[in-house]
């Protein structure tokens, strides 16, 4: 069974509590944390979005298209669809020759209210734009451009797009193959599921997930056209951390104020992957009950103030997601998400060695 990783306080007791597991390797494979059951596949969701991002940069697409960092990052991202979002996407159809129509991950509004009440108040709907994987399918079509032959064949980009999000689509077999080459996990026998936005999601080892990030943080263990990939991503996610996400969210904040000696993700259902790359670590969450924006981030922020040398107030920065004050709507603090006692000894007793 899973340990308690977050405690939820109202007053002076505890009113709930959120189990999960917790990896953190290097990228051979050493674990220094491991607390609960790591070797179970679970379905890592939008966490990987970095890694199905890298073909995009390991072929020629990124190049050939003159993608920008704004770009890359949101290829990465799992975006608030706000009015920088939905340009960004769009700016990289347009340099494919295409538009929003091809995009297959499906329409929903904004998540960010500001961007929902502008849409609103103007009586437009949302497009496929707004949808928080729009930039991450953006970069499949992207990516399709060079798949094709650049039109050399005669293949018309938008029927060579079609179908992108189906496994057999060259597209997501590119996407696959980046996914297997960096967890060294097999998905030809791991479950197969369908993601929020369509594309396969596939159940993976927070063992291998961990892993995967520490290669993607450091380069080890990649081929050479991965390592490459991984840098620029990073690059470019640390000079455009809005992107990834937005307004007020964990990883954009976060990577703002560490840039890159912080790549963090967010998953559905209560996933993280991490790549800590001055300390060639990778990191990878999954909180039991798949309680996602409480949870998981006081989990993420304890491991971040933990095992990254901070600097300045960085670790009063961190503390306040891994021990976050809850507010009613009067504004009186009623409470508390806080990272259990057990999970802060556990995180002090891996970093001991290191820091003797």
């Amino acid at each position: 069974m899973n340990p308690v990783l977050v405690e939820v306080w109202r007053g002076n007791a505890i009113e709930s509590e959120h189990a999960g597991a917790l990896a953190v390797l290097d990228a051979d494979g050493g674990v220094l944390l491991a607390l609960g059951d790591i070797d179970r596949p679970v379905f890592p969701r939008s966490a990987v979005k970095a890694l199905q991002a890298l073909p995009l940069v390991e072929s020629d697409a990124a190049d050939r298209l003159a993608l920008n960092d704004d770009e890359l990052a949101i290829a990465c991202a799992s975006h608030n669809g706000e009015p920088d979002h939905v340009r960004t996407a769009a700016g990289m159809l347009a340099k494919a020759g295409v538009d929003e129509g091809v995009l297959e991950c499906g329409t929903h509004w904004p998540y960010a209210d500001a961007a929902v009440r502008e849409l609103a108040s103007s009586g437009r709907s949302p497009t496929a734009l707004n949808n928080n994987c729009s930039g991450k399918h953006a970069g499949f079509v992207c990516l399709a451009c060079a798949l094709m032959g650049w039109n050399d064949s005669g293949l018309d980009l938008r029927q060579f797009v079609k179908g992108y999000v189906k496994p057999e689509h060259p597209v997501m077999r590119e996407v696959a193959d980046a996914l297997q080459s960096t967890t060294g996990f097999d998905l030809d026998k791991a479950p197969r599921g369908t993601d929020g936005c369509s594309i396969p999601t596939y159940g993976i080892p927070l063992r291998h997930l961990a892993r995967a990030f520490a290669r993607f943080g450091s380069g080890v263990g990649l081929r050479e056209g991965q390592a490459r990939a991984a840098r620029r991503l990073r690059a470019a996610v640390a000079k455009s951390p809005f992107m990834v996400a937005g307004t007020d969210r964990f990883d954009t904040v976060v990577m703002q104020r560490f840039g890159e000696r912080v790549f963090c993700k967010v998953g559905a259902e209560g996933m993280y992957c991490a790549a800590l790359p001055e300390h060639g670590l990778g990191v990878a969450i999954k909180i039991s009950d798949g309680n996602n924006a409480r949870a998981a981030e006081v989990v993420m922020a304890a491991v971040v103030e933990s095992l990254v040398a901070t600097e300045g107030d960085e670790q009063a920065f961190m503390r306040r997601y891994s021990d976050f004050r809850l507010k009613n709507w009067n504004g009186i603090e009623v409470g508390a998400l806080r990272a259990t006692p057990d999970l802060r000894k556990a995180l002090v007793s891996a970093t001991a060695p290191r820091r003797a």
